[in-house]
């Protein structure tokens, strides 16, 4: 068989399987909180690994390896703030009052949180719109990076590579819905695990270690090998915290917390997201190992396809390909189901008071999923040049608008409706405002956004008048769900 074919079998076997539990999912279909979060009753293992395949996507392995390429082993401190504090302490410190307020509120989305948490319409209307447009942009940067890994590993066609990803993922999710974005985000993150490992043991055997990496990168560059290196301070915390940070106020990670069988699984969740969340460190590891077998790329990001196509066995790139390809969909597939239960459930049904069955309900959320899903599939095939600086303005916006009312919301009772209001307002504005005149100082857009929404959310709350008690005696009290 030659390599084409290698490819293609492997890559066949993974996309049958991911319609396989598409197919199985759709059949345990029987509501709309079946289809948003399975039920709430999503174990740990499964929880915690959908959460790192969501977290880690096709772009942290592409990109990842473009920043070790280009800035060195400063970088792994991005890594390790994501693993701590987007991964461990999110669990931590969001994961329980997440599953114990939706339940008591009976909310399934962030949008309906924020609405019933702080009786506020209006944040579910705010909410519902930044996360819908905003998360479409997101996707389009997915689905570059697949199709970029489809044309330069197998040398298919761009647009080829982005429609067949955009068509098996709309496919498995609009029929198993988040049961089946779980389930296949679990088996995600093996892929990308054993891809990722593969790749990071070929290259450091081919530079003769870590410590080999360290001195040959001293060589090319000092600036490689030192701390913050050549990204300077500002860049490398703003990256760090709206990688890290910002993915607490993302609703398609906070779904994991909604889903979740119960909180006394949460502690088994934490170590499990701990583990595989350190494979994040091996993209920027292996764009460092690039840089010293290749210091002469046309661009960082080319690193990690010349490594892989250079220093693996075609078997083992073709499982790396299905690793890359496994991150960006079960990423996409997350930001679909996010993404349409905001249009309907918060929308739709919520912000314009249309009375859907269940049946409606489901039926509703595939077409809108569906319907995202070649939104966005549109806009990457033809996508725009600067569709990564796009991707870190929409996470960033949405931070920005959703971090601080969902933390306080879960946190301070003296949080009001207006301060929510300009939480949101100020966080959103700021964040348009830094970045529309070009982000001063080279600090990103997500750092005023969300200084400037604490202020407000505190300033304002403080001002206004209090949640009625019994209102707040309800959120902070006690149900069986919480058991």
């Amino acid at each position: 068989m030659n390599d084409t074919g290698i490819y293609v079998l492997v890559l066949s076997v993974y996309m049958l399987m991911l319609i396989a539990i598409g197919v199985v999912s759709s059949r345990r279909m029987r509501s709309a909180e079946d289809f948003y979060v399975g039920s709430r009753n999503v174990g740990p293992w499964v929880t915690a690994l959908s959460y790192v395949a969501a977290y880690f996507s096709s772009v942290v392995i592409i990109g990842g390896g473009g920043f070790g390429y280009r800035f060195g082993l400063a970088t792994l401190w991005i890594a390790a703030i994501n693993v701590l504090v987007g991964c461990t302490l999110a669990w931590m410190v969001l994961g329980k009052r997440v599953r114990q307020f939706t339940s008591r509120l009976g909310t399934m989305t962030v949008p309906g949180f924020l609405a019933e948490r702080f009786r506020a319409p209006e944040a579910r209307v705010i909410a519902s719109w930044v996360i819908a447009l905003l998360l479409v942009i997101y996707n389009v940067s997915i689905l570059k990076g697949m199709g970029h890994a489809f044309e330069g590993l197998m040398g298919i066609p761009y647009a080829l590579g982005v429609l067949l990803s955009c068509v098996i993922i709309v496919l498995y999710v609009s029929l198993g819905g988040y049961l089946a974005v779980v389930w296949t985000g679990f088996f995600q993150a093996w892929i990308m695990g054993i891809g990722l490992v593969l790749l990071a043991v070929a290259a450091l055997n081919a530079v003769g270690g870590l410590g080999a990496v360290a001195e040959k990168l001293a060589v090319v560059d000092p600036g490689l090998v030192s701390t913050p290196g050549a990204w300077g301070w500002a860049g490398l915390i703003s990256f760090a915290l709206i990688t890290s940070l910002g993915v607490w106020g993302m609703p398609q990670m906070l779904a994991r917390f909604v889903s979740i069988r119960s909180t006394s699984v949460l502690r088994v969740g934490t170590v499990v997201v701990t583990v595989g969340g350190a494979m994040a460190v091996l993209p920027y590891i292996c764009g460092a190992v690039a840089r010293v077998l290749y210091p002469d790329l046309p661009s960082p990001d080319l690193a990690i396809p010349t490594l892989t196509k250079n220093i693996l066995p075609t078997w083992g790139a073709a499982v790396f390909l299905a690793g890359v390809v496994a991150a960006g969909m079960s990423s996409f597939a997350s930001i679909q189901i996010t993404a349409s239960s905001a249009v309907v459930r918060d929308f739709i049904v919520k912000g314009l008071g249309h009375s859907l069955t269940e049946q409606q309900d489901v039926r509703y959320s595939r077409i809108a999923a569906a319907l995202i899903g070649l939104v966005s599939l549109a806009i990457a095939l033809r996508p725009p040049a600067l569709v990564l600086v796009l991707m870190a303005f929409s996470s960033a916006t949405i931070a920005s608008t959703c971090l601080w009312p969902i933390l306080f919301g879960l946190y301070w009772k003296r949080a009001t409706r207006w301060g929510v209001l300009a939480s949101m307002g100020s966080g959103l504005i700021s964040t348009l405002v830094w970045m529309g005149i070009g982000s001063p100082f080279g600090i990103h857009g997500f750092i005023p956004g969300i200084l400037v929404s604490l202020v407000a959310i505190i300033a304002v709350s403080l001002m206004t008048q209090r949640m009625p008690e019994d209102h707040i005696a309800r959120v902070w009290g006690q149900s069986q769900a919480d058991h």
